[in-house]
C-alpha cells in the first residue's frame, strides 16, 4: 500500500466509521473511536505487509497537536466556574482521586514493569479528560505504540464494566450514602458549543468556520514548536503539549474564537484519524505478551479512583447525581453525559456534565504529566 493511499485511508476511514455509527446500533455502541482503533490494528497486522511507520508516527503527532486547541476553543471556563460550584468541586475530587489511584498502582506494579510511571500519566489523562489526553501524554512521554494500544484496550474493556454499573444500579447505590439532587444545587451552566453534532456534518455545513479553526490551530502548533525549538534544539514534546494546551485555553477567552462553529467536532475527527494511524503501529503478538500487567494496572487505577471519588464526595456531601455525571465526564468524556443523564432522569445536569468533560481536556494534560514526572524513578 503506497504512502498516498495509506494517508487517504487514515483521513477517510473515520468518516466511514462515523457514517456507520449513525446508522447502525451495534456500530453506534462500539463507537467510532473503537472502530478506528480496531481497523488500524487489523490494517497494521496484515500478513506480508509492513505499515509505513514514518507516516503513521507523523500523523499521530500532527493530529494530537492540532486537536488539543480545537477541543478547548469552545469552552467558557470562567462562566462554568461561577455557575456550577458543586460540579467543579466534584470534578476536582475526581481528578485528585485518579492521581492517588495511579500512584498506588505504580507503587504496587513498578517491579513488574519499569514504565508504570508512564502508564500512570496516561491513565490520569484519560480519566480526567479522555483519549485526547492519553494520546498527548503518551506522545510526550515517548510511550511505545504497543504500550499505548494496550493501555487503551484495557481502558475500553474496564470502562465498559463501569458504564454498565452507571446505567443500571449506580444511582441507587450512591443514594445510600450521598444526598439526593436538589434543584437549587446547580445553576444554569453554559452550553459548550457543538457538543451534540457529529464531526462529518460539521465539516460539511461549516467549511469556512472549520477551515479558520484549523488554520488557527496550525498557527498555535507552529508557533509552539518554533519557540520550544529555540530553547531546546532536540524539541522535547512535553513542553510542546503543555504550551499548546495553555494557548488553547487562553484563546477560549476570546468570544469570537469561542463561538466558532465546528471546532469541537473537528478536533474529534482528528482524533479518529489519530486512532487509525496509531492502530497500524500496534503489533498484536507483542500486545498479547504484555497485556496482563497493563490490564491489572488500569484496573487498579480505575477502581481506586472511582471508590476514592465517591468517598470524598460523601465527605463533602455532594449529591449523587452530580457525582455520577462528573465521574461520567471524567472517565468517558462528554459523549456519554447525555445517556447517563437520561438514566438518572435529570436533564438539569447535562450541561454541567458536558462542560466538565471539556474542562477535563485542559486539566488532563497538566495532571497526567505532573503525576508521571513525580513518579518517574
Amino acid at each position: 500500500m503506497g504512502t498516498i493511499v495509506l494517508a487517504l485511508v487514515f483521513l477517510g476511514f473515520p468518516a466511514l466509521a462515523v457514517y456507520g455509527a449513525n446508522r447502525n446500533k451495534v456500530l453506534e455502541w462500539l463507537s467510532p473511536v473503537v472502530l478506528c482503533y480496531s481497523f488500524g490494528i487489523l490494517l497494521g497486522n496484515i500478513p506480508g505487509w509492513t505499515p509505513d511507520t514514518e507516516l503513521a508516527n507523523s500523523v499521530t503527532e500532527i493530529t494530537v497537536l492540532l486537536a488539543i486547541p480545537l477541543l478547548l476553543f469552545s469552552t467558557d471556563f470562567p462562566k462554568w466556574l461561577r455557575m456550577a460550584p458543586k460540579a467543579v468541586l466534584s470534578f476536582g475530587l475526581a481528578t485528585l482521586a485518579v492521581m492517588v489511584g495511579a500512584a498506588a498502582a505504580t507503587v504496587i506494579l513498578s517491579s513488574q514493569d519499569p514504565e508504570t510511571w508512564k502508564m500512570a500519566g496516561m491513565t490520569v489523562g484519560v480519566y480526567t479528560g479522555g483519549t485526547p489526553n492519553m494520546s498527548a501524554i503518551g506522545l510526550a512521554l515517548e510511550v511505545t505504540d504497543e504500550k499505548f494500544v494496550l493501555v487503551n484496550g484495557a481502558d475500553v474493556v474496564l470502562s465498559a464494566v463501569y458504564l454498565l454499573f452507571l446505567m443500571t444500579i449506580a444511582q441507587r447505590v450512591l443514594l445510600r450514602f450521598l444526598p439526593a439532587y436538589s434543584r437549587a444545587d446547580v445553576g444554569d451552566t453554559p452550553h459548550p458549543s457543538g457538543m451534540e453534532a457529529d464531526p462529518v456534518l460539521a465539516l460539511k455545513t461549516q467549511p469556512k468556520a472549520v477551515a479558520g479553526a484549523i488554520g488557527l490551530s496550525v498557527l498555535i502548533a507552529g508557533m509552539t514548536v518554533g519557540i520550544v525549538s529555540i530553547f531546546d534544539g532536540s524539541l522535547p514534546i512535553a513542553p510542546v503539549i503543555l504550551s499548546v494546551t495553555t494557548l488553547g485555553i487562553a484563546l477560549s477567552f476570546v468570544p469570537r474564537i469561542r463561538n466558532l462553529a465546528g471546532t469541537y467536532e473537528t478536533g474529534q475527527y482528528l482524533l479518529l484519524v489519530f486512532a487509525v494511524a496509531i492502530g497500524t503501529l500496534a503489533n498484536i503478538r507483542e500486545m498479547a505478551d504484555a497485556f496482563s500487567t497493563v490490564f491489572v494496572f488500569v484496573a487498579i487505577v480505575l477502581g481506586a479512583s472511582i471508590l476514592f471519588h465517591y468517598l470524598l464526595a460523601a465527605l463533602f456531601r455532594i449529591d449523587a447525581d452530580t457525582v455520577l455525571i462528573t465521574s461520567t465526564a471524567a472517565v468517558f468524556g462528554p459523549a456519554f453525559v447525555g445517556p447517563i443523564a437520561a438514566v438518572l432522569k435529570n436533564r438539569e445536569i447535562v450541561v454541567s456534565g458536558l462542560t466538565t468533560g471539556v474542562v477535563g481536556y485542559a486539566v488532563g494534560n497538566y495532571a497526567g504529566l505532573a503525576i508521571a514526572y513525580l513518579l518517574q524513578p
